[in-house]
């Protein structure tokens, strides 16, 4: 199958954008209902949008009729409290799909390269139409996090570390790469967090943003990064005999850890 995608993120499968540094009320984001929901980390999320406007995270392809992660419904009670939020989630001009704010608290580099994840953005995605990728918007100021990409999952040689200030703008094709935040904060990160479909408009705001698809090099300590990898590998196989234990086959099937 083909799909219009940005030629921005052809090289690298990432562009980052000039930092926003137009003021945003914390409120906007601290005032908004949270609901948990899995992803790197200890997370839980605030969603503008949804499949039909209510405040639940579900993917659309899980609701009658599917659908993909195009047309969210925005939620008028989030939305009325978070408009500059709003403002800038519709400002690239591409249809939105799911968007919603995170909240995730402090964690470690092994924390992070063991929540690595990729997203499912185009399930029932048709033929010929607009790739889905996400824009992140940092909202508070963590300087010393990173955003982690991998291509893949096991191989560190493969990882991009993006660094989180406040305002930092980052459009990833997070279904091609596995990634996750290491934050190195002592209070919850929030960041905005938008599926955008790739086309003209997509393209236009990324190159208005001066989009570069290359991010500064973040060198980490060798022996942190393999002393992480061990400790990745032990978890998932941790987790793979507990789900064995109970009947359920997980991947990877065999033993990763020693």
């Amino acid at each position: 199958m083909t799909f219009v995608t940005s030629p921005a993120l052809d090289e690298t499968g990432y562009v980052v954008l000039d930092r926003d540094d137009r003021e945003i009320d914390p409120a906007e984001w601290q005032e908004l209902e949270y609901i948990g929901w899995r992803s790197s980390g200890i997370t839980r999320f605030a969603p503008l949008t949804s499949y039909a406007g209510e405040i639940e995270c579900n993917g659309f392809w899980n609701h009658t009729p599917p659908r993909t992660d195009k047309d969210g419904v925005w939620i008028e009670a989030q939305t009325g409290i978070a408009p500059t939020l709003v403002a800038r989630a519709r400002e690239a001009g591409a249809n939105i799909g799911r968007c919603r704010v995170i909240e995730l608290q402090p964690n470690t580099y092994a924390d992070a390269i063991y929540n690595l994840h990729q997203d499912d953005n185009n399930r029932l995605n048709d033929d010929g139409t607009g790739w889905v990728v996400r824009g992140s918007l940092n909202l508070t100021d963590d300087p010393g996090s990173l955003m982690i990409l991998r291509e893949d999952r096991f191989d560190p040689a493969t990882e991009v570390r993006i660094p989180l200030p406040a305002g930092s703008r980052i459009v990833v094709d997070t279904q091609r790469f596995w990634h996750a935040v290491w934050h190195r904060g002592t209070a919850p990160r929030y960041s905005l967090i938008t599926s955008w479909t790739s086309g003209p408009e997509l393209d236009a705001y990324i190159a208005a943003g001066h989009g570069t698809p290359h991010a500064p090099h973040i060198a980490l300590d060798p022996q942190m990064i393999d002393d992480a990898q061990v400790e990745m590998h032990r978890r998932i196989e941790e987790r793979r005999r507990a789900f064995e234990a109970a009947g359920i086959t997980m991947e990877p099937p065999v033993s990763l850890y020693g």
